[in-house]
């Protein structure tokens, strides 16, 4: 294969020479906020990088082959993200549920100029709310960007609709909605309400949706304009007015879509490489079938828990990466000491999948850590146990004596007594039908577990700790192994905002390493390693 290179021109070094060393193109390649010419050692020389000096069309110096220009890590994503929410990153710190994505985390990150979506999935509208007040009080009304979380509630869509009905009330402007199998009156409410025309005549969106999902026909779902049997309705129920609906009808109900890939909590374990470019072509042939003003942008989650991995989703065309499992073992999040430890200490495997709470009886599974407990086993066991028989009653009585003692810690009529009391404040109608349907019942016990196990390191209920349910994704094994050895590897160094700006900053270093050696440069495995380091 030739290795003749057209030439550009020639560089003459100023202050400093041009690198053509292994040993030294590292550092170069470090510095991404600097121009760096790509130059030729002689006419058929190695070819290294140089900064500074003097261009020119001819004359004598290095042969110059090109130019990178300077690379920021604000600029990895598409502009229009950061415009749009006003930050300065194109970085999200996801919603990690029970509150795990704290407010003080919220506010850390729209300080550093990045977003956060509060973790409102399984509290009360009342707990919601007190967080939004310390957000509001730290941030201000009119403050940097950050969000909230709606959770789809297929088991009491009243919760759905009180929380979504909240954030209108209190003007939350972001909301991640998360888990849903297609769009829902409450969504729809919270896309379209306040929708006007400015004076130019665009369509301004009071809200902004996001939407994290990884199946396409979902992502279509959100991409389009919201459907008119939903619109209709939420007019005649007086949550809409005419002119919001009809505007409803022009624009998608997210701008925002989040593929996500292989993460903690509920995942379809798509590989990220293979769900974006979907996703991507997808908003194209939508995009195009609608002619919307504005672009809908589609963001990355799942797996991102090293620089490479940052920068790949990046270069897929991700206008935007969103965190989660790395983030739980952050000094902001509200996961207990012990909880943290354990996923400090996770590897790459440490993770499996197990029954889910909210969604026990359709089979729906969530990803979490397997280290250290029992969770995913249990749970399982009590998914087999669900579709083996049809009450707590036909169980065999060691059976149920084994159940009690190893997984519940409980009497099953201990466990019922708990339940009925929750559910007579927060939906009798799941009382009524478990009265009818002995099986629902036995799903509600179980259902009882599997909730309390996601409470409990939340609270640090250490006698517990081997029924601790972690929400952890493969991202966790891959930053602790990234981290170790450097600052971050102590977990209680690991801040939000650090974790944030080394995985940008190193998404960076690697991104201008690819781009050195796809200009032809012999760029050394050691350009592509970033050690975490302070940065702010």
């Amino acid at each position: 294969m030739s290795t003749d290179f057209s030439h550009l021109g020639t560089w003459r070094p100023g202050t400093e020479p041009a690198c053509f060393d292994a040993a030294a193109l590292p550092a170069a390649v470090a510095r991404v906020r600097e121009p760096l010419h790509v130059v030729r050692e002689g006419p058929r020389g190695r070819l290294g990088a140089a900064f500074g000096g003097q261009v020119a069309p001819n004359g004598t110096g290095y042969p110059l082959l090109g130019t990178l220009p300077a690379l920021y890590p604000e600029w990895l994503g598409d502009r229009s993200f950061c415009e749009t929410h006003g930050v300065r990153f194109p970085y999200v710190v996801g919603e990690m549920a029970r509150g795990i994505t704290t407010p003080r985390m919220v506010i850390a990150m729209a300080r550093a100029g990045m977003m956060g979506f509060f973790g409102a999935g399984g509290l009360s509208p009342v707990q919601v709310g007190l967080a939004l007040d310390e957000i509001e009080a730290a941030l201000g009304k009119d403050g940097p960007a950050w969000g909230a979380n709606l959770i789809h509630s297929p088991h009491n869509p009243e919760l759905e609709n009180l929380i979504a009905d909240l954030y209108l009330s209190r003007g939350v402007r972001r909301i991640c909605v998360s888990a849903f199998m297609g769009l829902t009156p409450a969504v729809v409410l919270c896309a379209a309400k306040g929708l006007r025309r400015d004076p130019e005549g665009r369509i301004q969106c009071r809200h902004h949706i996001f939407a994290k999902l990884s199946r396409p026909e979902v992502a279509e779902a959100f991409m389009s304009p919201a459907p008119a049997a939903f619109l209709e309705m939420l007019v005649r129920e007086g949550k809409l007015d005419a002119e919001e609906a009809t505007l409803a009808a022009h624009v998608p109900v997210a701008e925002d879509i989040t593929g996500e890939a292989d993460s903690g909590g509920h995942t379809d374990n798509r590989p990220l490489a293979a769900l974006v470019p979907v996703l991507l072509a997808l908003r194209d042939r939508v995009m195009q079938r609608h002619r919307y003003p504005r672009p809908i942008r589609v963001g990355a989650a799942g797996g991102l828990g090293t620089p490479a991995a940052v920068a790949s989703a990046f270069s897929l065309g991700a206008a935007y990466v969103v965190t989660g499992s790395v983030n739980q073992a952050a000094v902001e999040s509200s996961l207990a000491e012990d909880g943290k430890r354990m996923l400090a200490e996770a590897g790459l495997a440490d993770v499996m999948m197990a029954p889910c709470a909210d969604m026990f009886e359709l089979g729906v599974r969530v990803q979490v850590l397997r280290r250290g407990t029992m969770y995913g086993v249990r749970a399982q066991r009590l998914y087999d146990l669900y579709r083996s028989y049809d009450s707590l009653e036909a169980l065999p009585a060691e059976v149920r004596q084994r159940l009690e003692s190893e997984i519940l810690g409980a009497t099953c009529d201990e466990v019922w007594s708990e339940v009925r009391r929750f559910f007579e404040a927060r939906d009798p109608c799941e009382l009524e039908r478990a009265q009818r349907e002995p099986k629902h019942r036995m799903a509600l016990v179980f259902r009882w577990y599997l909730g309390m196990a996601s409470k409990w390191p939340v609270v640090g209920e250490s006698r517990r700790r081997l029924d601790y349910q972690i929400w952890c994704g493969p991202a966790m094994g891959a930053f602790n192994d990234w981290v170790r050895g450097s600052f971050l590897e102590a977990q209680g160094n690991r801040g939000v905002v650090q974790i944030a700006l080394n995985l940008l900053e190193g998404a960076a270093v690697l991104t201008r390493a690819q781009q050195l050696r796809a200009s032809g440069v012999a760029v050394p495995v050691a350009a592509f390693n970033f050690t975490p380091r302070l940065l702010g």
